[in-house]
C-alpha cells in the first residue's frame, strides 16, 4: 500500500478547491465589473439624454427662463399729450417728478422695508394703504409706487442709503399739472391714479407702466388720443436685480396734443360773471357746433386729484352743499322755465293750432273748462290781447297755456324731440344727462299715475315734470338761430401731432335737421324772439348794443305756491328764490354766438341772467374781455306779488 499518495491528497484537493474559488470571485468581479459599468453607461445615457434635452430640445424656453433671470422687460410709459385752447393757450401739460416704487419680489421683509423707508421719508397712512391697495392688483415683478412727488431733500436721503434696500427704487415720471388752476375745470376734468373698477375694463398692454387715467371731462373723453402708446425696453440686471445696462429699447409714442374750440379769455368772462350765484353759462358757435364756453360755479381746483386728494379735502367737496364738483352744464338739470316758449310757438305753427296772428285774451290767469283752479300769469293784471309775437315778446303765459292744451303733451314731446330736449346733445364730454320731456307714457312708467290737462299747461310754460340742462337750451337756441339746422356740440376743434407738430382740424358732425311743413314758420318765431330785447322783457340788455340779439327770458320755480299764497321775494331767504334762465343769440343777421344761462336762486331772467349773458355775448363779439365783472350777488329782484300759478318775474 502506498501511503505517500494517502499524505498528499488533502494538499492537492485543497489546491483544487482554492482555485475553483478563486475562478469564481474572478468571474463575480467580473460581472460585477460589467453591472457597475453598465449603470455608469445608463447613467452616461441619462445624463446626455438630459442635456440634449436641457440643451437642444428645449433651448429656445430654457435660454429665455435663463435670461430672465438677468434681463428685465420694463414698460416705457409714454408721454400724455398736452391740451391747449382754440388760440393755443396751455391748459394741461406735463411736470418732471419723482416717486418711490418697489418691486415686492427682490424684497425679502417688505414690512421690515417699509419700516425703514418710514424713518426716512414721510410716509402717511393713506400712502401705505394705497400701497397696498395697488400691489395686490399688481404682479410681484412690477414695481408698485409707493409716494409721489418726492422733494430734493427726500431723495438725497433716500438715495444715500438706496445700496441697502433692495427692490426700492426712485424712478422719475411726469405728472400731469393744471397751470390755470380751477379755470375751465368742468371742461377739461382730470387725471387720476387708476382703479379697480378701470383696471378690470382697461388693456393691461396699453397701461403697464402706466399708473394714472382720464377720469372726467376732456381727460377721459380723449383718454385714448391723450395717452399714446407703451413702449418697452430689455435691462439686464444683477444678481440684486439692479439695472446694469440697456439691450435694446422700443420707444413709446408719446399722446396726441389736443386744442379745445373753448377760448379760456371767454371761459373766464363767464366764469367771472356767474361769481356770486351757483349755476351755468354755456356758449356755441350755431354754425359748427363748437364749445365756445362751458361755465360751471362753483369752480374747484383739479391738481389734487391727479396723485390723490386727501380724504378731508374730498369730503368738504364731496360734502358741500353747493356741489362744486358737480358739472352744471351737462348734468344740471332745471325746469326751463319761459325759454321754452319759441319752441312751444314753433309747434303750434308746424301743426297747424295757430298761427302767427292767432290771439288770446290774458286777464292774468286761466282756467280749464268747468274747474276753478286758476293757473297764474307772471303778470298780475294780464297782458290783455296778445298775438304770438306779443306773447313771445311779453312772455305771456296764459297764450302758452292755451297753446300747450291745443298741441296735447304727445305731440308737444315728439316736435321739441327734434331739439334734442329730453335727450342728450350728444356733446364729446362724458356724464350729460338728458332731462325731461314728459309725455303720458312717460308719466305711467314713472309714477304710475294717468295724465292730466293741468300737466300739460304746467309744461306749455317750461314747468312741472319738464326738465333740461343748460346745454339742451344753448343747442335749442342755437338750433333757432340757424332755422333749425343742427349740429353736435363739441369741445374738440384739433389734434396735433407733437414731433411734427401737424394739426388736424375736427370736422363739424351735422345732426338731422327740424323738420317743419313750412319753412316761413320760423319767422314769427325769431321776430317774437328779437322783440324780448327790443321792447320786450329783457330790453334792458338791448340798451346801448351794437349788435342785435334775439333772446328770451326764463324763471323757473323753486317751490308752489297755493291759490290765496303770494311771491314776495324780500320775504325768502335764497334759496327758495327762483331759478334765473335766459337763452340768446347774435347777432341776429348773422348768428355766432348762441347762449344759455341760469343762476340758482336768481330771481327773474330779465333782471339777472340776461345781463351775464350780454356780458358774454359783448366780450365774444366786440372782444370786451377785461370789462366783464361778476355779477353780484346780494341784487334781488324787484318782488311782485302774485297768488299761484307762475311767479312774479321774467
Amino acid at each position: 500500500m502506498n501511503l505517500s499518495y494517502y499524505a498528499k491528497a488533502p494538499v492537492d484537493e485543497l489546491k483544487i478547491r482554492v482555485g475553483k474559488n478563486n475562478a469564481a470571485e474572478s468571474e463575480l468581479f467580473f460581472r460585477r465589473a460589467l453591472l457597475v459599468l453598465f449603470a455608469v453607461f445608463l447613467a452616461f445615457l441619462a445624463v446626455a439624454g438630459r442635456l440634449v434635452y436641457l440643451q437642444v430640445l428645449n433651448h429656445d424656453r430654457f435660454t429665455t427662463l435663463a435670461d430672465s433671470n438677468r434681463i428685465r422687460l420694463q414698460p416705457l410709459t409714454p408721454t400724455r399729450g398736452f391740451i391747449f385752447d382754440r388760440n393755443g393757450v396751455l391748459l394741461a401739460d406735463n411736470l418732471a417728478s419723482y416717486h418711490l416704487e418697489i418691486t415686492r419680489e427682490q424684497v425679502k421683509d417688505l414690512d421690515a422695508t417699509l419700516v425703514e423707508l418710514r424713518e426716512r421719508i414721510v410716509l402717511t397712512d393713506a400712502d401705505l394703504e394705497r400701497f397696498r391697495r395697488l400691489a395686490r392688483r399688481s404682479t410681484p415683478y412690477n414695481g408698485v409706487p409707493l409716494r409721489f412727488q418726492l422733494t430734493d431733500e427726500e431723495i438725497a436721503k433716500l438715495a444715500i442709503d438706496l445700496y441697502r434696500l433692495p427692490g426700492v427704487d426712485i424712478k422719475a415720471d411726469l405728472t400731469r399739472r393744471y397751470p390755470l388752476g380751477t379755470r375751465a375745470v368742468h371742461v377739461l376734468g382730470y387725471v387720476g391714479r387708476i382703479d379697480e373698477n378701470e383696471l378690470r375694463r382697461i388693456d393691461p398692454g396699453q397701461y403697464s407702466g402706466s399708473t394714472h387715467i382720464g377720469k372726467i371731462g376732456v381727460e377721459q373723453s380723449y383718454e385714448d388720443v391723450l395717452r399714446g402708446r407703451t413702449g418697452w425696453q430689455q435691462v439686464e440686471t444683477n444678481a440684486e436685480g439692479r439695472p446694469l445696462r440697456v439691450l435694446s429699447r422700443n420707444p413709446p409714442t408719446p399722446g396726441q396734443n389736443i386744442y379745445l374750440s373753448i377760448d379760456i379769455r371767454l371761459q373766464a368772462v363767464a366764469e367771472q360773471v356767474l361769481e356770486g350765484y351757483n349755476g351755468a353759462i354755456v356758449a356755441l358757435d350755431p354754425r359748427n357746433g363748437e364749445v365756445l364756453a362751458l361755465a360751471s360755479q362753483p369752480l374747484y381746483d383739479p391738481n389734487p386729484f391727479v396723485n390723490g386728494i386727501d380724504a378731508v379735502s374730498y369730503r368738504k367737496l364731496n360734502t358741500s352743499e353747493d356741489k362744486p364738483l358737480l358739472n352744471r352744464a351737462l348734468r344740471g338739470m332745471y325746469p326751463p322755465g319761459s325759454t321754452i316758449k319759441p319752441l312751444m310757438a314753433l309747434a303750434g305753427l308746424d301743426y297747424g293750432v295757430v298761427n302767427r296772428y292767432s290771439g288770446v285774451f290774458c286777464p292774468g290767469f286761466y282756467r280749464l273748462p268747468g274747474v276753478d283752479h286758476k293757473f297764474r300769469d307772471w303778470k298780475r293784471g294780464g297782458h290783455g290781447s296778445v298775438d304770438m309775437d306779443r306773447a313771445i315778446a311779453q312772455s305771456c303765459d296764459v297764450y302758452f297755456y292755451d297753446l300747450a292744451l291745443n298741441i296735447g303733451i304727445d305731440r308737444t314731446h315728439d316736435f321739441l324731440d327734434q331739439f334734442s330736449m329730453g335727450r342728450p346733445t350728444g356733446i364729446d364730454l362724458p356724464g350729460e344727462k338728458g332731462g325731461v320731456v314728459p309725455s303720458q307714457a312717460w308719466k305711467r312708467k314713472s309714477y304710475k299715475q294717468p295724465w292730466f290737462a293741468g300737466d300739460t299747461l304746467s309744461a306749455g310754460i317750461g314747468q312741472g315734470y319738464f326738465l333740461a340742462t343748460p346745454l339742451q337750451l344753448a343747442h335749442a337756441v342755437a338750433t333757432l338761430s340757424q332755422r333749425g339746422i343742427r349740429f353736435l356740440p363739441r369741445v374738440l376743434h384739433a389734434t396735433e401731432d407733437p414731433g411734427t407738430r401737424v394739426k388736424t382740424l375736427e370736422s363739424p358732425r351735422p345732426a338731422p335737421p327740424v323738420a317743419v311743413k313750412n319753412l316761413r314758420s320760423w319767422d314769427p318765431v325769431l321776430n317774437g324772439m328779437i322783440h324780448v330785447v327790443e321792447g320786450g322783457t329783457a330790453h334792458r340788455i338791448g340798451i346801448g348794443a351794437k349788435y342785435r340779439i334775439a333772446g328770451k327770458t326764463g324763471t323757473a320755480q323753486v317751490f308752489t305756491l297755493g291759490q290765496g299764497e303770494k311771491y314776495n321775494a324780500k320775504q325768502l331767504s335764497k334759496n327758495l328764490l327762483d331759478h334765473a334762465l335766459f337763452i340768446a343769440f347774435a347777432p341776429v343777421e348773422d348768428p355766432r354766438i348762441a347762449v344759455a344761462v341760469i343762476a340758482e336762486h336768481g330771481g327773474g331772467g330779465s333782471s339777472t341772467a340776461a345781463p351775464l349773458a350780454r356780458k358774454v355775448m359783448d366780450a365774444w363779439l366786440l372782444d370786451k374781455y377785461e370789462e366783464a365783472a361778476p355779477a353780484d350777488s346780494s341784487s334781488k329782484p324787484e318782488p311782485q306779488g302774485l297768488d299761484a300759478g307762475s311767479h312774479g318775474t321774467e
